[in-house]
């Protein structure tokens, strides 16, 4: 291969051949997968079977439960294909460019345009995007921990594989692309990465085993329904052969009234959404949620480990001023070695930041040794043999000696905030660096400034205020770290986690909240240790040294210029490296976990004394106390629209565990007590009143109670949330009285006496809903305040 790289015209060829770097792997959900989890349902089956009984032996106006079926899967389907959109949209924004050789000069170009046997460089935090052979190297070492789970990093020389999915965490090299494509790991690395790390949703697991539970139930019932059915209309099992077609219609249709009123159709969707919108809402403030779940888990969070540059400071580095040292050292000879550093291909950000101060020169660098966290320190050597020298820049406490005044000198300008590095003349070249750094001469200390974030401390004292602890974890100088962190009003002393042993970690974080020195390891080791506490930890980084503790993090954060090493790896993204934004996605994850258990309550209700209204008819032999299209007003008034604004309704609620215990103990006994309003109802009346009339009766005093725990879980009830309690009460009432609401709903009027029974053992159920809230509210199972 050519060291110019690929000419035009043989790009242009392998991109007609079709060996580019095209990836078949979503950043989001397939179109076919949306479909097949909104439609495809154990639920929605059960109805869709109910809904062709209807068709088959009843009016159609009975079937009026499956248009919110219909609705449900159309809403489900809409705002998953926004969000997918929104989600697939913003990650192409993420996708950081790779930097190849064509024609002699160096491009930056997109990962999907990458080309059999491009010559690709990578840079310390670079990704590799396709699998490559590497044709020149300087001190490369690669973390394969997404490959291989090795977390110790692996240095390649000229000749070795680079696998894609790798990431440069030291170094510099140039590779050749032997695979592309669905020929490389790239693919398969995503999906691996999205399966290793899906988040612990709480509300997902509660929705989830509430619907095992249900599934587990629901087919014993239905069988149980069934036979009730059957005996009912056909007079016991002696007249069961004789049971007339009209006694099979009505029997079907009173097994459907039955099944509607168990399902809460409309749970997962309304969990569903609330998670869809939160991540539609936040991607406009270019906040890219990776995963719908890590909006929960940040209400969840508990701890927010924070690294220093790019998250409290802009990350943005200027170069100050220069200290000289040694001044038999002239200072032609330091600009010229600065000027080297600075523009040498290896240079870091820190590097880079002497640019415009320093000029290029003719000296040739004959080998190098590119900065690392781990060695803290980068070199440089200039000329061969006798005459060569090594110069390194670096960590002051690392390149100068202990107790001089060269070191003293330069902690005492980092407390002040500032970043110091030193510069001193090695022996040995750069390559030997254990060697080199022995016997260095100090020449001169650089200064460099970093500016905090304007909105750092409002967003700190935001998080100190909701009881979320804050713990700088980062690689710089533990004075320097420590003095910004006091700035902001972190807790404790600085401390030096590169002296600290692997037993002292838990020891340092109980008695402060900021780090120095913390190499990647450590990172992961105080993120591990507090996990070990039972902390819900989120890690906030943008280098490739905080890629591991981001993605062992409960929740990992990136900046939007982090590296792509830690951006594949965090759940979350502010694309605009906008620190401030955190409080806004800490809002909306608290209206989601708040709102969903809210709305949790509703349809469980529903379905407890659905299954109790079920079992009790059909033991009893009774008619069902409902048509199916009765059931479907109650349901769609007391339920389904006030759960859709309550859902997306604001809710400032800090998170509290348990969400099963707390839906499961108040719904439950709320459903039952609405099941006994309506059993002593249609008990009461169905012997002395025609069917129809009965029905009408106990679909009011199901009305009642179901309103009324509506009313419990809407508290406080704010202007709005009044006007929608009374504004159903008021849509029931128009049933009643519009002659196409009595008749489509087939509402028979009983006499003033029968309704005033109704009303006050409705209103008796909706005493006892009250009762039942006040006792469980104090027991915590549920919350009037936001």
């Amino acid at each position: 291969m050519s060291a110019r790289g690929l000419t035009g015209a043989e790009v242009a060829e392998r991109v007609a051949e079709g060996q580019i770097n095209v990836s078949t792997t979503r950043t989001s959900r397939s179109v076919g997968s949306i479909l097949r989890e909104n439609v495809l349902t154990f639920f929605n089956g059960i109805l869709t079977v109910c809904f062709l009984a209807v068709l088959l032996l009843g009016d159609l106006a009975d079937g009026l439960f499956y248009g919110i079926v219909v609705v449900n899967a159309a809403i489900g389907i809409i705002q998953e294909l926004r969000a997918k959109r929104s989600l697939d949209r913003l990650a192409l924004l993420a996708e950081a460019d790779v930097l190849v050789r064509r024609d002699g000069a160096e491009l930056s170009i997109p990962p999907t345009q990458i080309v059999l046997g491009e010559t690709v460089l990578l840079r310390p935090g670079d990704q590799v995007q396709a699998d490559a052979t590497v044709t020149a190297s300087s001190d490369l070492l690669l973390d394969e921990s997404m490959l291989t789970g090795e977390s110790e990093p692996v240095a390649k020389t000229t000749g070795d594989a680079l696998l894609s999915g790798s990431y440069v965490v030291s170094g510099t090299s140039e590779a050749e692309v032997v695979a592309v494509g669905s020929d490389a790991y790239a693919n398969r690395l995503t999906e691996r990465i999205r399966r290793r790390t899906l988040v612990y949703s709480e509300l997902r697991a509660a929705t989830n085993r509430i619907l095992v539970y249900l599934t587990w139930i629901l087919v014993p019932v239905i069988v149980i329904v069934l036979g009730g059915r059957l005996l009912t209309y056909g007079g016991g099992l002696d007249n069961l052969g004789a049971v007339e077609p009209t006694a099979w219609r009505q029997a079907a249709l009173d097994a459907v009234a039955s099944v509607v009123g168990m399902i809460p159709e409309g749970l997962v969707l309304l969990t569903s959404l609330a998670f869809g919108v939160a991540v539609i809402q936040l991607a406009r403030q270019r906040v890219l949620v990776q995963e719908l779940a890590a909006v929960e888990v940040l209400a969840r969070v508990d701890v927010l480990c924070l690294d220093k540059t790019g998250t409290l400071t802009t990350g943005e580095i200027g170069f100050e001023r220069l200290i000289t040292l040694d001044e038999e050292v002239g200072e032609a000879r330091i600009d010229a070695v600065l000027g080297s550093i600075a523009h040498d291909v290896a240079a870091n950000q820190t590097a880079l930041a002497l640019r415009p101060h320093y000029a290029a020169p003719a000296d040739v660098v004959s080998d190098r040794l590119p900065f690392s966290s781990r060695r803290g320190y980068s070199a440089l050597t200039f000329g061969e043999g006798a005459a060569a020298e090594t110069w390194l820049l670096g960590a002051p406490e690392r390149l100068l000696p202990a107790g001089s005044d060269g070191l003293a000198r330069a902690m005492e300008i980092a407390s002040t905030g500032r970043r110091t590095l030193a510069l001193a003349l090695g022996d040995g070249r750069a390559a030997d660096h254990a060697d080199a750094i022995v016997g260095a001469r100090p020449v001169a200390i650089a200064v460099f400034r970093e500016s905090v974030r304007p909105d750092a401390a409002a967003t700190l004292g935001y998080f100190a205020e909701q009881d979320v602890r804050t713990i700088v974890i980062s690689g710089d100088n533990p004075v320097t770290v420590g003095s910004i962190s006091g700035e902001l009003g972190i807790r404790g002393d600085a401390v030096d986690a590169s002296t600290l042993a692997d037993d002292e970690v838990e020891t340092a974080l109980a008695r402060t909240d900021v780090f120095g020195r913390v190499g990647p390891e450590r990172k992961r080791d105080i993120v591990h240790a507090l996990q070990a506490d039972g902390r819900t930890v989120a890690m906030t980084g943008d280098g490739v040294n905080d890629a591991m503790a981001v993605k062992e993090s409960d929740l990992g954060i990136a900046m939007g210029n982090a590296t792509p090493a830690t951006r594949a790896v965090s759940r979350i993204v502010l694309l605009d490296s906008r620190f401030e934004r955190l409080p806004t996605v800490l809002s909306y994850a608290r209206r989601v976990t708040a709102n969903v258990e809210r709305v949790s309550n509703l349809f469980i209700t529903k379905t407890v004394y659905g299954i109790v209204l079920a079992l009790v008819s059909a033991f009893l032999l009774w008619r069902f106390p409902f048509l199916p299209r009765q059931m479907t007003l109650v349901s769609t008034l007391a339920i389904g629209i006030p759960s859709f604004f309550l859902a997306l309704a604001p809710n400032r609620r800090r998170y509290v565990p348990g969400v099963l215990r707390r839906i499961l103990g108040f719904s439950v006994p709320a459903g039952l007590l609405a099941a006994a309003t309506c059993v002593s109802v249609f008990a009461l009346l169905s012997p002395v009143l025609p069917l129809d009339e009965a029905r009408t009766a106990t679909t009011i005093s199901l009305f009642l109670p179901s309103l009324w725990v509506l009313c419990v879980l809407a508290r406080p009830l704010t202007r709005w949330r009044l006007g929608l309690v009374v504004g159903v009460a008021v849509v029931f009432a128009l049933a009643f009285l519009l002659p196409l609401g009595r008749d489509f709903f087939v509402l028979a009027v009983p006499q003033p006496i029968h309704v005033l029974i109704a009303v006050a053992i409705g209103c008796a159920g909706a005493g006892a809903i009250e009762a039942w809230y006040r006792l469980a509210r104090r027991r915590g199972l549920v919350f009037d305040r936001e």
